[in-house]
């Protein structure tokens, strides 16, 4: 599991550093808190995203779910989402929270709102 508290925590106009870009290779996913929830984030070919992390189906750890592509499948009852935008793989209709990502001088910024 790669849960992290993150030490910084610092927001700066309502964005919040989460980690180092080389804290989150290429494949992979890395779950922080961050204002009291959980947030998971995806690096897809060098692309950052950030989904909420906790599944709405039984609340299972999003950010140790498998990746394939863009699509994480949760890890207790195989739920998928396209972490680009949240949406599920069996319903167009059921979206799991998106938080916009930026990356500046090698650091990753995550905004909640």
């Amino acid at each position: 599991m790669h849960y992290f508290q993150s030490s910084w925590g610092e927001a700066v106009d309502k964005w919040t550093l989460v980690c180092e870009v080389d804290a989150c290779p290429m494949g992979e996913a890395r779950e922080f808190a961050i204002s009291g929830r959980i947030v998971a984030l995806y690096n897809v070919d060098g692309s950052f995203y950030a989904l909420d992390g906790v599944c709405p189906h039984q609340g299972g750890p999003l950010g140790n779910g498998a990746l394939s592509g863009c699509i994480v499948t949760c890890p207790w009852h195989g739920w998928q989402f396209d972490v680009s935008d949240g949406t599920n793989q069996i319903s167009a209709h059921l979206k799991q929270p998106t938080f916009p990502v930026r990356v500046s001088e090698g650091r990753i910024f995550v905004r909640l709102d």
